[in-house]
């Protein structure tokens, strides 16, 4: 059965419903939160549609490497997320492109 759980994601307050465990569901917020801290340092005039879709892309790479049995770590993503940021940082007129590890 599902339950009601109140999550916190780059600083919204949503519901959600989940079979998991209350526990479970934390994990899933507190990893998600982290992923977003660690987006917003590397790209600190991002806004949070980019910071989201920067996670749902690593997440969704890891999820899909780990169930291929790939355990490279997914090193072409961490290039094609590096290109963008590049790409963003020329666009924003910022001076050196920043690594953003994800």
């Amino acid at each position: 059965m599902k339950s009601s759980h109140r999550i916190r994601i780059l600083g919204r307050e949503i519901q959600v419903k989940s079979s998991a465990s209350a526990e479970a569901v934390r994990k899933v917020e507190e990893y998600l939160n982290e992923r977003a801290a660690e987006v917003a340092v590397s790209l600190p005039n991002a806004d949070q549609q980019l910071i989201a879709l920067l996670i749902l892309l690593n997440t969704t790479e890891s999820y899909l490497a780990l169930r291929s049995g790939d355990t490279s770590g997914g090193a072409g993503f961490q290039e094609a997320v590096d290109s963008m940021v590049t790409k963003i940082d020329m666009a924003l007129g910022e001076g050196t492109p920043r690594r953003v590890n994800i």
